[in-house]
């Protein structure tokens, strides 16, 4: 009976260790998102805003515990919360700047948990919150990253798209990538003594084995994508500029949502604009072009514009007999 009510007890320390801390998390957050949006902010008016949130419970939050909050996003998160000396302490976010490139690890944490608290608060409408689906994969992450800390081999069974059988070997990762839903491993094949890239959707099983490797100091995850539009990166196609001539509507979608960070609008009119992109021209990048249709065409390079075309001619040889 001791040991039950002893268990129990455990259960229920850590059940509410739990929820406090989920609490404490969406504190933070909403500290953060308070200060960013207001880009400057004094404590009294962090105050009014708290006492206008569910959080409080009509509590004003003391300045001592404010104080915790900010030093805890430092270690947390990596954002300074600094202050202003100046008549009023106006208090503001540092290294802003981290929250705003996108493509940077803490922004997408930052954003993916201030998300989550927000559908986590909403619940009682999910059935009026439609998401996209995250293909499988996921179940690996543990393993992977835990390999990323200590540079650890993983044994990994895989089938290809283009394999009948699953295939199992061993690989030196490198590091991760999400690209449309879907997340991929990125490492040295020593098999084939070169990077490959791996689709988590398309594991069978992933293990740690019980031997290290040495982590190459040249490797830059960022810059070994950075001239790829997704997850292809085929060295063997060269960096080109490409330029693109875009219809007048789609030329809109274009400019929020940009193909690469090395997009160019170097013309504009009622009718169309003209966007040049530099990156390498594979097929990844080939099948965004396609799938906008008739209101994009490829003008140059003339290699990319003749294969873009010859693929647009063999979509219509498929409907043209009907």
């Amino acid at each position: 009976m001791h040991c039950f009510c002893t268990g129990f007890l455990y259960l229920c320390s850590g059940l509410i260790q739990n929820v406090m801390a989920k609490n404490l998390l969406n504190k933070y957050v909403w500290l953060v998102e308070t200060i960013y949006k207001a880009k400057k902010i004094t404590f009294e008016e962090i105050n009014e805003k708290w006492l206008d949130n569910d959080m409080s419970e009509n509590k004003p939050l003391p300045l001592r515990t404010f104080h915790k909050w900010k030093d805890a996003i430092g270690e947390m998160f990596g954002l300074i919360i600094e202050n202003e000396k100046g008549g009023h302490y106006y208090y503001y976010i540092q290294n802003a700047d981290d929250l705003e490139d996108e493509s940077s690890l803490r922004s997408w944490l930052f954003r993916t948990l201030s998300v989550s608290n927000m559908m986590l608060d909403s619940v009682c409408i999910k059935d009026k919150i439609l998401l996209e689906e995250v293909h499988d994969g996921r179940e690996y992450l543990p393993v992977i990253l835990e390999s990323l800390k200590k540079n650890i081999v993983l044994e990994m069974t895989y089938q290809s798209y283009w394999r009948d059988e699953a295939n199992t070997f061993e690989i030196e990762p490198y590091c991760l990538k999400a690209f449309k839903q879907r997340w991929y491993l990125v490492g040295r094949s020593p098999y084939y003594d070169k990077i490959m890239i791996y689709a988590l959707d398309r594991v069978h099983q992933l293990d740690l084995t019980d031997h290290s490797f040495e982590y190459p100091k040249d490797f830059k995850a960022e810059n070994y994508f950075d001239d790829c539009f997704g997850i292809i990166a085929d060295q063997n196609c060269d960096v080109e500029t490409v330029k693109l001539k875009v219809s007048a509507g789609q030329a809109n979608y274009l400019r929020s949502l940009t193909l690469h960070q090395t997009q160019k609008e170097i013309e504009r009119t009622d009718e169309y604009s003209i966007f040049t992109v530099k990156l390498r021209p594979t097929f990844d990048f080939q099948q965004e072009i396609l799938s906008m249709g008739s209101d994009i065409e490829v003008l140059s390079p003339k290699w990319f514009r003749e294969d873009t075309a010859e693929r647009v001619k063999a979509m219509w040889n498929k409907y043209k007999e009907g």
